[in-house]
């Protein structure tokens, strides 16, 4: 088991994450006189609302998710350890980490609590297997070969059923993600995989967008909701709102409308962008805090972003609840930097309570439906069509991090939106069904630890 010394000459910063919130975080402290340990699950800093572009083969992992390390490397006062955080002992001032079966146990003055989100199935965890979510690099990978497998099994078969199952997407949940993602589908059917089958005709597939709201985009009001239907609408997507998923399996899912009816829908692949729940992490500031949970399991913070009793412990980005500021990256960004601020502060002699609130400034929030076509809503204005498309690349390219990522994004959105080619159609076996063994392997090898404890 790894310990970090006890004593220590500069105040300790650990930082939880690697996502907007942790390295946003961790790179406003860097001419603090503090030591950053920041702690990641992934080795990676994931630039997640361009995942779908992954999945859908327009983008490579590497343009959207650069080392966290590399990113860090000039930083002399950050450490990135890897591993997954497990537990936060507040009394105790220190958080544990695993990697694989290496405990590490390290202390902290000031902590920042970035930790992200998991895709929620509201207590249908067993959906997963059959309907990935888009919350990581390996969901988007699985979702590529899900999505590519199905066009290629469909061209072996000779049961005309069977084709018509396999060319049915289906996506659940029509906000932004799923927007994009039934955009991205269609257009990859239409342009991309046109013609290039002999026995299936691709421009013939059936994209699903499914949720049990009554509009598309709820958050970004009607007007531009309804704007991004027509549009869906136009590119062939068959949005069905007020229809609530009530059982997914590896043939189709089980759909119950508003009048109570349940239909079966028969479908290959699917994908889950229903909903968001918070890192289990919360419930242990819950626990020994006192500090309250809303329902998706974010941390209801104070004003300056901190938990009741622990002036010292920030919770940003995803896991925090804070009326008007939204699960985006720009709340994680400005979360961070906020809490980066406080901490260097108190570094010059400032009190907690001389605070003053987070004043969270919103940049409005955009989502893709097609090429060329996007909704955005800045403060009051709102926009659609080719000008919000516009904003849209001009804002995702500004906060891709590392010029390299920039530049070859920029290239292969100028392949993938002007022509018909997509740079990045290449699937493996092991990205579609890694998942499960993966999920074994991680069950077998938390077994073996508890008996471990046990005998011990």
């Amino acid at each position: 088991m790894g310990n970090e010394s006890a004593q220590h000459p500069r105040h300790r910063v650990v930082v939880i994450g690697s996502g907007f919130g942790g390295l946003f975080g961790a790179k406003a402290l860097r001419r603090a006189d503090v030591d950053i340990t920041l702690i990641a699950k992934t080795t990676h800093h994931l630039f997640q609302p361009l995942l779908y572009q992954v999945a859908t083969g327009i983008l490579s992992e590497g343009e959207i998710a650069p080392s966290t390390r590399v990113i860090l490397r000039d930083q002399k006062n950050v450490r990135v350890l890897l591993g997954n955080v497990y537990r936060i002992d507040l009394e105790a001032r220190t958080v544990t980490s695993r990697m694989l079966g290496h405990i590490t146990v390290t202390p902290y003055d000031s902590l920042i609590i970035a930790a992200g989100a998991d895709q929620s199935y509201f207590g249908n965890d067993r959906f997963a297997e059959f309907a990935p979510g888009m919350k990581t690099i390996d969901d988007a990978l699985e979702l590529r070969g899900r999505i590519v497998g199905a066009f290629e099994r469909a061209e072996l078969s000779a049961d005309p059923g069977e084709i018509e199952r396999l060319m049915t997407f289906v996506v659940i949940g029509a906000g932004p993600t799923g927007v994009e993602m039934a955009g991205q589908i269609t257009e990859m059917a239409d342009r991309t995989l046109a013609g290039t089958f002999r026995n299936i005709d691709t421009t013939t597939a059936r994209v699903i967008l499914l949720d049990a709201a009554p509009a598309v985009l709820p958050p970004m009001g009607e007007k531009l909701g309804s704007r991004a239907a027509k549009r869906l609408t136009k590119m062939g997507v068959d949005i069905q709102l007020g229809a609530m998923v009530v059982d997914v399996d590896q043939h189709g899912l089980v759909v119950k409308d508003r009048d109570g009816q349940e239909r079966r829908i028969e479908s290959a692949c699917k994908v889950w962008s229903a909903g968001v729940s918070a890192s289990p992490l919360g419930r242990q500031l819950a626990e020994q805090s006192g500090v309250e949970l809303d329902r998706a399991g974010r941390v209801k913070v104070k004003e300056d972003l901190t938990i009741p009793g622990h002036p010292n412990v920030f919770v940003v980005g995803d896991m925090m609840a804070v009326e008007g500021v939204p699960g985006q990256a720009q709340g994680a960004i400005q979360g961070s930097r906020y809490a980066a601020a406080q901490i260097k502060a108190e570094l010059k002699g400032a009190h907690p309570s001389d605070r003053k609130p987070f004043d969270y400034f919103d940049k409005g929030s955009m989502a893709t439906i097609s090429r060329y076509s996007a909704v955005a809503k800045v403060g009051k204005l709102e926009f659609s069509g080719f000008i919000a498309w516009l904003m849209w690349l001009a804002l995702h390219l500004v906060y891709i991090v590392g010029f390299k990522s920039r530049l070859t994004t920029f290239v292969s959105w100028t392949v993938s939106f002007v022509g018909r080619a997509r740079t990045q159609m290449t699937i493996t076996e092991q990205q579609v069904f890694a998942r499960t063994a993966i999920a074994e392997l991680e069950e077998g090898l938390a077994d073996g630890r508890s008996a471990d404890e046990a005998a011990g």
